[in-house]
């Protein structure tokens, strides 16, 4: 009987390579009867086989060419499936009515196909005798993979990978032009054995040369190379590349941007890059909404330019309206603020704001206008730093009075973001941490406001269908007594994004028949969001809230908690839809049931 059989000799040397085609992705229905028999392999290998079978695959119109073309494709493609899995001594036959296919003349092919029947011998799973890749760099922080030893268990990713990381150390070491020069693979069929010795060539050690823009974008090209912070003149290293490249992405002003490396480096020993840059469309508008019980219909709106004046600057105007049907009055707030990237270096954003505020919450009114400046640093794609300073003018009534309040305001945020996802999280933490140091002019108190915010996602499990997380929130304002602080700088505790089940900012501080703001403030959320199906999910929920007159909360503090149950449905593209039923736990209100609508999880 006849079979393909690739490694035939008991000690022969086979061109394995180390870049193989991917397995085919089967389709219902066939034109034949077709049987694939791997006697004594894993369930595991006999999946991959019958998922990688163009003829397992072919549907009900093919004819004989087709079938007989995919009988002779699969010798090929089911030896590779064989040497990814460690079988380099595997047995190949395939029959189309009793006759080997590969014996078949494409030319005179039968006249029909009935019966196709392949039968697999995977053959020992190899083991590697020898396992050498040279030269590595002296110093490199990158390793060889752990599987490329001797007595590790032989397969063609294992070399792949092991040729992959030889690469990226000399890439990392300066070395831009490296590549796979030789490889020596002999398999000893009789010892199950593979001995494989890898030699690169790094190539010379090279330096960043000049930085080339091949296509037209509206962003002046100066910008572009001073947005990018080319390296030129640096030692070349891919992480630099790939930082120049992610600093025109963060603009938001492209919507695809390619580095790439000259074929040939330079005389003088430099390699030139050229940029590809396509630019989005200059203006973006958005909508938003979100419906509470009690807090009534809030709308969003934004609208952004993002190449104002042909350096990549981003103006963004924001406009929220909120309370609309609570029984409070409508609430507004316009905010205008112009990015400028790279005024002081690639990773910092000189920044403008305006603002102004209309408040009318349950226990004090407020119209607020701001104005500042600062600078934004990002570190890191998951960490950034802003700081800034302002001017700040509040005119408020509260259970103290009327009064206006006058603050030079510095400010300082950093932002820690290490979630898998920023609307669906199920793995990661974020932590967002705020300074307000304030100056009060006109015979306003001078004080510090603290806020913290962080969160933390732990899943489940392999598909993540069950997720916990939590949630802390922690703020304080430091200095002023509680009468000489602005409302708005003070805390209450109540709503969706605190303690769900009580009307919102309905926990304060008892001043008369009124409440104030606290300075001290904690909430504690926890959840359990679980997967029904792939669309929708269950969660369950417990809030906890304190407030306090003094900087930081105690056992003696106001306090209020609220529990409930809520439903999640995953749309794709924008994250899941929230509905959210809550009961007052603990705390003073008659309010009952509430019921919070709006995209993403409450954290």
């Amino acid at each position: 009987m006849p079979v393909f059989q690739p490694l035939r000799n008991s000690l022969r040397v086979v061109a394995l390579g180390l870049c193989l085609a991917g397995p085919l992705a089967p389709s219902p229905g066939q034109s034949a009867e077709a049987q694939l028999l791997v006697p004594d392999a894993p369930a595991e290998l006999t999946q991959r086989l019958q998922a990688a079978s163009t003829v397992l695959a072919a549907g009900p119109e093919s004819d004989v060419q087709d079938l007989l073309a995919a009988a002779l494709s699969d010798y090929r493609t089911l030896v590779q499936v064989l040497y990814d899995a460690g079988h380099f001594a595997p047995q190949v036959s395939i029959k189309l009515d009793g006759r080997e296919a590969a014996g078949i003349q494409p030319l005179n092919p039968p006249r029909q196909i009935d019966r196709i029947k392949i039968t697999v011998t995977p053959g020992p799973a190899f083991r590697f005798s020898r396992a050498e890749i040279s030269p590595w760099p002296a110093k490199s922080d990158v390793d060889v993979p752990e599987g490329f030893a001797p007595g590790r268990p032989a397969n063609t990713p294992v070399l792949r990978d092991t040729s992959a990381a030889g690469v990226e150390a000399w890439r990392r070491a300066g070395h831009a032009k490296v590549r796979l020069s030789a490889q020596a693979i002999t398999a000893d069929h009789r010892n199950a054995t593979l001995d494989a010795r890898l030699h690169l060539a790094p190539g010379p050690r090279l330096r960043f040369g000049a930085l080339r823009l091949t296509t037209p974008s509206t962003v002046r090209p100066e910008a572009i190379q001073r947005i990018a912070g080319f390296p030129t003149g640096e030692v070349f290293h891919p992480d630099l590349v790939s930082k120049s490249a992610t600093r025109l992405r963060r603009t938001g002003t492209f919507s695809a941007v390619t580095l790439r490396a000259d074929a040939q480096p330079n005389a003088d020993g430099t390699l030139d890059f050229t940029a590809a840059i396509e630019d989005l469309p200059p203006r973006r508008l958005t909508f938003g909404a979100e419906l509470s019980s009690t807090d009534g219909i809030e709308f969003t709106a934004s609208w952004m330019h993002r190449n104002l004046f042909g350096n990549a600057e981003k103006l963004r105007f924001e406009t929220r309206l909120s309370g609309i049907g609570s029984s409070n009055d409508i609430d507004g707030r316009i905010a205008l603020r112009l990015d400028r990237p790279a005024t002081l270096g690639p990773d910092d954003n000189l920044f403008y704001l305006l603002e102004a505020e209309r408040l009318d919450e349950e226990h004090y009114t407020a119209t607020q206008s701001l104005g500042g400046i600062g600078v934004r640093r990002v570190f890191a794609e998951d960490l950034f730093a802003e700081a800034g300073f302002g001017f700040n003018s509040i005119l408020a009534t509260d259970a103290f009075g009327k009064r206006r309040f006058k603050y030079v305001a510095g400010f300082l945020r950093a932002k820690y973001d290490r979630r898998n996802s920023r609307v669906d999280a199920t793995q990661g933490y974020f932590l967002n941490a705020q300074l307000r140091p304030f100056f009060g002019l006109g015979g306003t108190d001078s004080g510090l406001q603290i806020k913290l915010d962080g969160r933390i996602y732990h899943g489940l499990g392999n598909s993540d269908r069950l997720v916990l997380a939590a949630r802390a929130q922690l703020g304080s304002v430091i200095g002023p007594s509680l009468s000489d602080v602005a409302p708005t700088m003070l805390f209450f505790s109540g709503g969706a994004g605190s303690v769900r089940g009580h009307e919102y900012e309905s926990l304060g501080i008892p001043v008369g028949t009124n409440s104030a703001g606290g300075r001290g403030y904690l909430a504690l959320s926890g959840e359990i969001r679980g997967k029904l199906n792939d669309k929708l999910s269950l969660v369950g929920f417990y809030d906890l809230g304190f407030v306090d007159s003094d900087a930081f909360v105690s056992g003696n503090s106001q306090s209020h908690s609220g529990a409930g149950l809520g439903l999640r449905y995953d749309v794709a593209g924008i994250g899941p839809l929230r509905v959210d039923f809550a009961f007052p736990v603990d705390g003073d209100t008659q309010d009952g049931l509430q019921f919070y609508i709006g995209i993403g999880q409450a954290f």
